[in-house]
């Protein structure tokens, strides 16, 4: 099931989700928080954050940029600012050829 699925089911997510959702630990997420001015998640009383399906659009993007495309944390800020509508659909289409990658595999191995 991809982020995208199972936002559907929920309004927010605590920090903990989201670190497994993207395969990370909860401090990269409060470090990307930090920053990455975009990236507003609430945060309740006791100070836990909960992210939206917004938040976590931005985060797969900037996971995207950082991670699989090997931006500095500079470089993606300023993708983000300069042309983030262009990095989230690169974004998503990576993801996507991902799930169809993986999917392949799976038949590879199945038969």
């Amino acid at each position: 099931m991809s982020y995208k699925e199972k936002n559907r089911e929920k309004t927010y997510y605590s920090i903990g989700e989201v670190a497994k959702m993207f395969n990370v630990n909860t401090s990269l997420i409060r470090f990307w928080e930090k920053e990455f001015d975009v990236l507003k998640p609430f945060k309740n009383k006791k100070g836990n954050r909960y992210f939206t399906a917004e938040d976590i659009k931005i985060l797969n993007t900037i996971f995207y940029l950082v991670k699989e495309k090997g931006y500095t944390l500079q470089g993606a800020k300023e993708k983000l600012t300069n042309n983030k509508n262009k990095a989230e659909a690169n974004a998503e289409i990576h993801q996507s050829l991902n799930k169809i990658k993986q999917f392949l595999l799976d038949i590879k191995s199945d038969l």
